[in-house]
C-alpha cells in the first residue's frame, strides 16, 4: 500500500530557516564524558503505540530525536528536548521489528513482518523505497563505512545486503541453520558478527558469503541482540539462559568467561542492550518490564527499575550526549525516559 506521513510540530523550518531535524543549539556529539545512572523515571510516553512498541533509537551523534517503531506498524520520530511527537511514517501493515538510523540521521529504514523493508526521508517523512525478499526480516543495520548498503537477517537463515539505491541484492551470508536475529558491524565495518536461532554466532567478512569463524560450544544458548562496546574490543550479547555474556568483538572472538551478567529474567525475548558512551556501564530490558543496570568492570549489579507493565522493557538506549538519560520501551505501548536530572517540560 501507499506510505504517509504526517507531522505534528509547529513548522517544519524554524524562523531561521533551520529544518526541525536539525539538533538544538550547542547539542554536539560528545565521545568522552563521564556517565551517571539515572535515578528515576522523570518523563513517560504513553500510547505511543496501541500494540506495543518494539524498539527506540536516538539520532546518531547528537541524539536529539528518538525514533520509535510499533507493533501497530507506525514509526514516530520525537524531539528529545522537549518529548515532542514532529512527524509519524505510515506504509507498514504489519509489526515492525527493527529499525537502524544511516550514519547522519537523514534517513532510516525500518522492517517489519510484513515482509517489507522500508527506507524513510526523515526530514519530508517520504518512503524512498521498499525493499522484499518475500522472508520475514528480524534485523536490519545500515553498513557504517558506506550507508547505501543494509544488511537484513531474515526468517530463512540468511542475512543479505541490499544496494539501498537499485534495490538489489548484492551479497548472501548463507551458512546459519536458523533464522537470523540479529548482526553487529566489528573492526570498524571491515566484519560483521551475526547470531541466530541455531544457537551459532558467525563471523564475516565483509562482502564475502563464506565465514571466517564460527562460534558454537555444546553449552551456548541463543543469543538474539548483541551490542558493542563503545571503548573496547568486546560485545555483550544476551543470552537467553538469563545472563549477558561477554565476546571479543575483535581477533578470535573468544568469549570472556570472566564477565557474565546476570539477575535479569529474558524469558525468550530479545531484549536489547545498551552501555554508557563512557563505556562503564550495561543497562538491559527483561522479559518482566524491568530495566538493569550493571557495572562493566565488576559486573556488579547497580540499579533496577520497574519500568513497563504487561510484558517485556524490549528496547533500550543510552543517550549519546546526555550522561544520565536512558529511554525504554515496552509492549506496554509506551516509551519511557530515566534520568537523575528533573527534565523541564517546555
Amino acid at each position: 500500500g501507499p506510505a504517509t506521513t504526517t507531522f505534528h510540530g509547529a513548522a517544519e523550518y524554524d524562523y531561521q530557516g533551520r529544518p526541525w531535524t536539525d539538533p538544538p543549539a550547542g547539542v554536539r556529539p560528545s565521545d568522552d564524558h563521564t556517565c551517571y545512572i539515572p535515578k528515576k523515571c522523570v518523563h513517560t510516553l504513553n500510547n505511543v503505540s496501541k500494540k506495543g512498541v518494539q524498539c527506540v533509537k536516538f539520532s546518531p551523534g547528537t541524539g536529539h530525536l528518538l525514533l520509535t517503531a510499533g507493533l501497530d506498524g507506525a514509526l514516530k520520530v520525537w524531539r528529545v528536548e522537549d518529548k515532542k511527537l514532529m512527524r509519524v511514517y505510515l506504509g507498514h501493515t504489519a509489526a515492525v521489528r527493527d529499525v537502524c538510523w544511516n550514519n547522519d540521521g537523514s534517513k532510516f529504514v525500518s522492517c517489519s513482518f510484513d515482509r517489507y523493508i522500508r527506507l524513510w526521508d526523515t526530514f519530508t517523512g517520504e518512503c524512498l523505497k521498499v525493499y522484499t525478499t518475500r522472508r520475514v526480516p528480524y534485523c536490519v543495520r545500515f553498513y557504517p563505512r558506506d550507508d547505501k548498503f543494509f544488511v537484513v537477517g531474515q526468517s530463512d537463515n540468511k542475512a543479505v545486503t541490499f544496494d539501498s539505491e537499485t534495490g538489489s541484492v548484492t551479497q548472501e551470508y548463507n551458512h546459519h541453520l536458523a533464522a537470523v536475529n540479529s548482526v553487529t558491524f566489528v573492526e570498524g565495518g571491515r566484519k560483521m558478527v551475526t547470531t541466530s536461532d541455531d544457537k551459532k554466532m558467525l563471523v564475516w567478512e565483509w562482502d564475502i558469503g563464506v565465514p571466517i569463524k564460527t562460534i558454537a560450544e555444546p553449552d551456548m544458548h541463543s543469543m538474539p541482540a548483541v551490542t558493542t562496546h563503545p571503548k573496547v574490543g568486546f560485545m555483550a550479547c544476551q543470552s537467553l539462559d538469563n545472563a549477558i555474556k561477554v565476546y571479543a568483538s575483535e581477533g578470535r572472538f573468544q568469549e570472556n568467561r570472566k564477565k557474565k551478567f546476570t539477575g535479569h529474567q529474558v524469558a525468550g525475548f530479545a531484549c536489547e542492550m545498551t552501555f554508557s558512551p563512557s563505556g562503564k556501564f550495561l543497562a538491559s530490558g527483561d522479559g518482566n518490564g524491568r530495566l538493569y543496570f550493571w557495572d562493566w568492570n565488576t559486573g556488579r549489579s547497580y540499579a533496577r527499575f520497574n519500568a513497563h507493565q504487561r510484558g517485556p522493557t524490549m528496547g533500550c538506549q543510552w543517550s549519546p550526549v546526555d550522561p544520565s538519560l536512558v529511554v525504554t520501551c515496552g509492549w506496554d505501548g509506551s516509551v519511557k525516559f530515566w534520568s537523575n536530572t528533573i527534565v523541564k517540560k517546555k
